[in-house]
């Protein structure tokens, strides 16, 4: 194994002598993820290679699985500062060797809870000498599993919350069954930015950005399509863009059974020449955005931060599974029919400071604090090792099962059977990464295609 690189002042550097490189390695197991852990790593180091003059590398990882994005989707997050095809997949447990090889200064873990659970107890099972800080937090807004997702997360050296009022849920949780809660970080939403609005003179862009799982039914899906076509008719000059998360056959952070591009193809009349849709960048879509109307969609947050007049519908109810609940007080909630009429709500001030969207100008400032703790974690000698809320001795019933998923065994050591990558040999190895490439493939169609086609029939 290559020596870990030290972290801590070497005396007998000269001051002219380069510092090592910090490495970074970011581990995300969909579109969404990767663009929240490749930006939120670069937020955390920005600033470092003018600060003490040791530049950084950022390497990233895919954890292998239903949601693992495409190359088209890669592309399609937009600038995050890796170059796609430098990204690898890896399973878990060749995810927990590259760490133990590569001697990382920091991993960020941008997974599902279970995922995150899992990885930090592989981690800890390694008995490093020098263990890496660990990095995690949410995508967006928390609405759902409060206390399930954040005591998956629990054992992190930093937990992020995206806003002043997400920070102070988390420490009411953790604190609230008993544990640390000195990892909880306020910062912002990391892929927040672009140019503050501003109306041009002829242009007229309504945007709704859809959400793959959000609503799920058929029925209210039908619903909210009809309502944005008919708003096209409503308005024939103005242009009306429905913003898809990817295209049918790709999967995104949540599972997508009814694509609104097939149902696009059975609306009666066909679509109006004013109607598009479209895919890409969300930061690009919103540069020509002038209204965002969504159900519950990051979507919102990015474009609150650029003061873009904002839309939460409320036609399907303000409800939790939904997600909109989160927009309660925020002034933003309104329905097709007030917008077809013109109304184009404001948002709440007092709302807004509190929801990390940062339209006052402050994100600047907003990973100030992040960055200053993983700096003094990175300095303050070796780490302490890593200790989860949950063990096999406080939750004997819940995390074996979690860690089994990841061919993890309840201690955190690879199931028997899964070989590390350099015991496979090369022939071998090749042999088996076609086998799971072939088998990875025959499942996301199983999911994708035959799974919803079995459900609708069993709604029959």
């Amino acid at each position: 194994m290559p020596p870990r690189t030290s972290n801590t002042a070497d005396p007998a550097r000269t001051p002219a002598e380069p510092r090592p490189a910090l490495r970074v390695a970011v581990l995300a197991d969909s579109d969404t993820r990767w663009k929240w852990g490749a930006l939120t790593a670069r937020r955390l180091t920005a600033g470092a290679d003018e600060r003490d003059a040791r530049p950084v590398e950022v390497s990233g990882l895919l954890l292998r699985g239903r949601a693992t994005p495409t190359p088209r989707q890669l592309a399609e997050v937009g600038e995050v500062g890796i170059e796609a095809e430098k990204v690898r997949e890896v399973t878990a447990t060749e995810f927990l060797h590259t760490v133990r090889d590569e001697g990382y200064d920091v991993v960020v873990l941008a997974l599902v809870g279970g995922g995150v659970q899992a990885m930090l107890h592989g981690l800890a099972a390694l008995n490093l000498t020098r263990r890496p800080v660990i990095v995690t937090g949410y995508v967006g807004v928390v609405y759902e599993k409060l206390a399930d997702g954040l005591l998956l997360r629990h054992g992190a050296d930093i937990v992020l919350a995206n806003s002043a009022h997400d920070a102070e849920r988390f420490r009411a949780v953790y604190e609230g069954v008993g544990a640390d809660a000195s990892a909880v970080t306020e910062a912002a939403l990391p892929f927040l930015g672009g140019a503050p609005y501003r109306a041009e003179e002829g242009r007229d862009t309504v945007v709704f950005a859809a959400q793959p799982s959000v609503p799920a039914s058929r029925a209210d899906r039908t619903y909210l399509l009809r309502r944005l076509v008919e708003h096209a008719r409503l308005h024939p000059r103005r242009e009306v863009l429905l913003k898809l998360r990817s295209k049918p056959g790709e999967h995104t952070t949540h599972i997508e059974e009814l694509p609104y591009q097939k149902l696009a193809q059975k609306v009666p009349g066909g679509l109006p020449p004013n109607f598009r849709l479209v895919y890409g960048h969300m930061g690009e879509v919103l540069d020509r955005t002038d209204l965002l109307v969504t159900v519950s969609s990051t979507a919102a947050l990015e474009s609150l931060h650029r003061r873009i007049p904002t839309a939460v519908l409320t036609d399907l109810g303000v409800r939790e599974p939904l997600g909109n609940h989160h927009f309660v007080g925020s002034g933003l909630l309104t329905s097709w029919d007030r917008l077809d009429g013109g109304y184009r709500p404001r948002p709440d001030g007092r709302w807004l400071s509190g929801q990390g969207v940062a339209a006052d100008g402050s994100y600047g400032t907003a990973y100030d604090t992040a960055r200053a703790k993983v700096t003094a974690l990175l300095d303050g000698g070796r780490l302490p090792p890593l200790a989860p809320y949950y063990t096999p001795a406080t939750a004997p019933g819940y995390l074996p099962g979690i860690l089994a998923r990841h061919r993890l065994a309840p201690d955190g050591t690879p199931l028997p059977g899964v070989a590390a990558p350099q015991e496979t040999g090369r022939v071998r190895g090749a042999v088996r990464e076609t086998v799971r490439n072939a088998a990875r493939g025959a499942y996301r169609h199983g999911v994708q295609r035959v799974a919803p086609v079995i459900r609708r029939m069993g709604e029959l």
